[in-house]
Parts: C-alpha cells; sequence; structure tokens
C-alpha cells in the first residue's frame, strides 16, 4: 500500500461535521479528498449556538477569529415563561462563562460558521473538495470508492484508508454496514425564521426579550428560542411544536396554524412577535437509531447527525459533530497502525458524552413543555437555583477537553 493511499481521508459531506473533520485531518498532515452532494454549498437552516466545548476546538484549529467578526457573545441563557413573560431563570454567560469554561459561548448564523470552515479549508492545500458528488458504492474488504452525481452517473473513483461519513441525517454512507439505515421522524417541528432588529418584528422582539442573550419561552405546547446573529444586525428565532410528519428535506411548509394552535394562552407580546416575524420555514426534526455502529470495518466512521443526529433541546447538534471530527482525526493521528482498533476505541470513548448529550436534551424537552404541578415545581426549582449554580450544571457539558488518549 502506498503512503498516500495509507494516509488519504475521504470524506462525505461538506457541513459543519465534514469541514471541521478536513481541517483537523490536514492540521495533522493527512492528504484529505472531501465530496459534496449538492453542486453549491449553502447553509442549511439559519441560527446556530455554539458552546464552549465547541469553540475551543475551532479556536485550536484557526476557525474561530474568521468567526467571531460576524458572531454575537450572549451575556446569558434567560428563561421565561410564555404566559406571563416572567423571567424564570438566568444562565451567565459573556465573560463570567468565558472565565469558567475557558472559551466563549457564541451565537451565529449558521451561513457565517459555514464560510469562516470554508477560509480555513482554502488555506490549506491538502484539502480537495468536490462537488456534485455522492457516495454510491464501497469495495467489499478495501476502501475503493464510487462516487455518482446528482442522476446517478458515475463520475469519481478513488481510494483511501479512512471514509468519514459527515452527510448528515440522511446520510448515503451510513447503510454501508450498518443495521439501520434510515432516520426517523421524532414527531417534532422546528419553525424557523430570520428578522431584522430594525424591522417591526425586531421592535416586538426587543419589548419582550433581551437581545443581548438567548432568550427561551417556555409553554406546554411548544417554546421558542431567539437570540442575536449576523454582529447583532438581526435576531434568529425557532418554535418547536409537535406536528405531522412532512417532505424529508432540511426546510419546507407546513400549516401556520400548527403554530398558531400552540401558542394558546400566551402572552400577547409574544403572539405579536410571532405574527409579524413570519413567514416561517418548517424543519422535520429527524433523530438515527442510537445503538447502531458508528464505525465499520475495514474503515469506515460516521460523526455528526450521520451518527447520532438528536433533537436540538441541548443545543448541541452542532458542537457534538465538531467534538466528532476533531477527536477522530486526533485519535487516527495518535494511533495510525490498527486503524479498526482506532475507530473502535474512539466510538467507545464518544458512546458515553453523547448519551448524556441526549439524556441532557430530553430533560430540557420535558422541563421546558412542562405544564400544571410539574411547571409549578419547576419554576420553584429555577427561582432557587442561582445563575452561578445553574452554570455550574453545566461544566461537564461546556468544560469538556479533549483527553490525552492513552491505549490499554
Amino acid at each position: 500500500m502506498s503512503e498516500t493511499r495509507s494516509r488519504q481521508v475521504v470524506i462525505a459531506g461538506a457541513g459543519i461535521a465534514g469541514l471541521t473533520a478536513a481541517i483537523a485531518f490536514a492540521e495533522r498532515g493527512y492528504p484529505v479528498k472531501m465530496f459534496e452532494q449538492a453542486k453549491r454549498l449553502e447553509a442549511a437552516g439559519a441560527g446556530i449556538q455554539l458552546s464552549p466545548n465547541a469553540t475551543r476546538i475551532l479556536r485550536q484549529l484557526g476557525v474561530f477569529d474568521t468567526l467571531l467578526a460576524n458572531a454575537v457573545k450572549p451575556e446569558a441563557v434567560v428563561l421565561k415563561d410564555a404566559a406571563s413573560l416572567r423571567q424564570l431563570a438566568r444562565v451567565p454567560l459573556g465573560g463570567a462563562g468565558e472565565e469558567r469554561w475557558g472559551a466563549p459561548y457564541l451565537v451565529a448564523h449558521r451561513a457565517d460558521l459555514q464560510d469562516a470552515l470554508m477560509a480555513r479549508v482554502a488555506q490549506m492545500p491538502d484539502i480537495q473538495l468536490t462537488t456534485g458528488a455522492q457516495v454510491s458504492s464501497v469495495a467489499s474488504g478495501s476502501l475503493g470508492i464510487t462516487m455518482t452525481d446528482g442522476v446517478g452517473r458515475k463520475i469519481i473513483d478513488t481510494e483511501g484508508s479512512l471514509l468519514v461519513g459527515a452527510d448528515g441525517v440522511w446520510s448515503a454512507v451510513r447503510r454501508f454496514g450498518v443495521t439501520s439505515a434510515q432516520s426517523r421522524f421524532s414527531g417534532e417541528l422546528a419553525w424557523r425564521t430570520t428578522i431584522s432588529v430594525d424591522s417591526a418584528a425586531g421592535n416586538a422582539f426587543a419589548a419582550i426579550g433581551a437581545s443581548d442573550c438567548v432568550t427561551t419561552f417556555l409553554h406546554p405546547g411548544f417554546h421558542l428560542v431567539a437570540y442575536p446573529v449576523s454582529k447583532g444586525d438581526a435576531f434568529n428565532l425557532v418554535a418547536f411544536t409537535k406536528g405531522e410528519r412532512i417532505a424529508e428535506g432540511w426546510s419546507g411548509l407546513a400549516d401556520p396554524s400548527i403554530l398558531a394552535s400552540a401558542m394558546r394562552g400566551t402572552a400577547a407580546g409574544l403572539a405579536r412577535l410571532v405574527e409579524l416575524a413570519g413567514p416561517w420555514l418548517t424543519w422535520p426534526l429527524h433523530t438515527v437509531e442510537r445503538k447502531q455502529p458508528w464505525t465499520v470495518p475495514p474503515g469506515i466512521a460516521l460523526i455528526g447527525d450521520a451518527a447520532h443526529a438528536m433533537t436540538p433541546f441541548a443545543a448541541q447538534g452542532a458542537a457534538m459533530a465538531i467534538e466528532d471530527a476533531a477527536t477522530l482525526a486526533t485519535l487516527i493521528a495518535d494511533f495510525p497502525g490498527d486503524l479498526t482498533q482506532s475507530l473502535t476505541i474512539w466510538e467507545n470513548l464518544r458512546r458515553p458524552r453523547i448519551e448524556k448529550v441526549l439524556k441532557r436534551g430530553a430533560l430540557n424537552r420535558l422541563a421546558w413543555h412542562a405544564r400544571g404541578p410539574v411547571a409549578l415545581a419547576r419554576n420553584l426549582f429555577l427561582a432557587t437555583r442561582p445563575g452561578e449554580n445553574l452554570a455550574a450544571d453545566l461544566d461537564w457539558l461546556y468544560g469538556w477537553r479533549q483527553q490525552q488518549i492513552i491505549r490499554r
């Protein structure tokens, strides 16, 4: 096997997970071929929250400063009751959070993160990006990989030592050797829009929310998260409701009466904001089978949503993808001898953390959509818990750092 072949990394997907993985491997001297099925790179979604466990890695990879030019450092996460607009809790971020966790909490437009990642990729000659190409087959017993275009015509044959499936919740790579390739609709819809600070909707938000914070409005039928993006010139809004399955894809249209119905009993100011902020694009939230393998011999690894797509109630989807990419590159580079064993170790190291994040997301959803006595208990708990204590509850998540990996 040639030296180039033995070190060649092939990455399917040029989203956040794939771009981060490409940079992380190239930083360690690996040649990277990256393939994206879309003909043009376009950022899916709107706003994105990047907690310190993610921004720390972005800083290490040389992405942070470019992103920071268009991002915002929120001062806190604020929880409010959607019916009364009463503040229930405030988790300090800003300078206090950066001092506590060693890296800042950022909110940004997803396109700004993708642009920052692409700017770093452009500086790295060992990364080759091809668009309009999707993995269609992987040769058994080796990593001979065939790429096809949008109509199924073969356009590229390539090979490598490692194939990284970073192609999202509807992953094409996931079908190679895993037990359940299909994603599952979670029963939740995400309603997204972005509004200008100077618009009528922006003024409506300023009247009920905190323009320098991540504000979450809690209600039994839905919750809505709002925060500044684009240097603070706009607000990203996303609401979550139950809903019927709609067409698979990152954005679509759903009956706005679903959102209106879920908001019954909310404060007039919040209802006005939602009305003025439209039209809303709708995302169906999909997950994947939690027990499926993330690594498959002879050298396939799934990262990010391809491995463990999760609902966004812990705001950690992007952060977990960034962690996956960085830790995978670190482990493969530090222990290059036995790829299959290294991939197994990596998966075993990552699974407990992902499971803990998933449980935190499930707890958040339960608390944010609580009603009756459960909601009263939640409010009492939050009222008696100082912000510093709420921040301390997140040390395990936001304070995470890559640990020295020692092969036993």
